[in-house]
């Protein structure tokens, strides 16, 4: 599996990126979402990736951060959704909106988005309004731009579920972590300071 790509663009449309990797070009599929937040980017930029494989084809794509490819990989976990359309949803609705919808049974602004029909939009909510609950979907985020905090709060819990630890356990250290150092700490430090408590 190819966790991520860090690379420089060479060429750039609404659907893809070609990234120059060490003289490779790698043609990456994404999200409107994405190409927005890739619109200053002239340097290097990384984005986490997931490679799927078929018998016909080989397609790789990329997401700016993991909140974005986590949600990718829940919808396509969902029978009936497939890659394109997720990517259609994750184009459609931004990270938190599309959240939002599902965990609050909003199926009328999920059929709004092309390819959803009635049943699929109640097959979305059924099977991932639980798990989206679980990981918690925050209210809307001030216009100041506290995503970042929130973005930081996501990786730093993956990471340490990842290591072994219990995600309770995990969650309350990092809002300690938070209260204590507010939430302009990165995520690593987030990380070094929960492995420590």
């Amino acid at each position: 599996m190819i966790a991520y790509i860090r690379g420089r663009i060479t060429e750039k449309e609404p659907t893809y990126v070609v990234l120059d990797v060490g003289g490779l070009g790698y043609e990456v599929r994404i999200s409107l979402n994405t190409f927005e937040k890739l619109q200053d980017n002239k340097e290097e930029v990384r984005l986490a990736t997931y490679l799927q494989v078929k018998e016909d084809a080989h397609t790789l794509f990329g997401f700016f951060d993991i909140l974005e490819k986590k949600l990718f990989l829940h919808l396509i976990g969902v029978n009936g959704v497939g890659a394109n359309t997720a990517m259609v949803m994750l184009s459609s609705m931004n990270v938190r909106e599309l959240k939002e919808a599902i965990a609050s049974e909003d199926v009328k602004t999920i059929q709004k988005i092309k390819g959803i029909g009635a049943k699929t939009a109640q097959r979305i909510i059924l099977e991932l309004k639980d798990k989206l609950l679980k990981e918690g979907v925050d209210a809307p985020a001030s216009s100041t731009g506290g995503g970042t905090a929130h973005q930081a709060k996501e990786e730093a819990l993956i990471a340490l579920t990842t290591l072994g630890i219990p995600k309770a356990t995990a969650e309350k250290s990092i809002t300690n972590i938070l209260k204590k150092h507010g939430s302009d700490i990165g995520v690593e430090e987030i990380i070094k300071l929960a492995l420590k408590n």
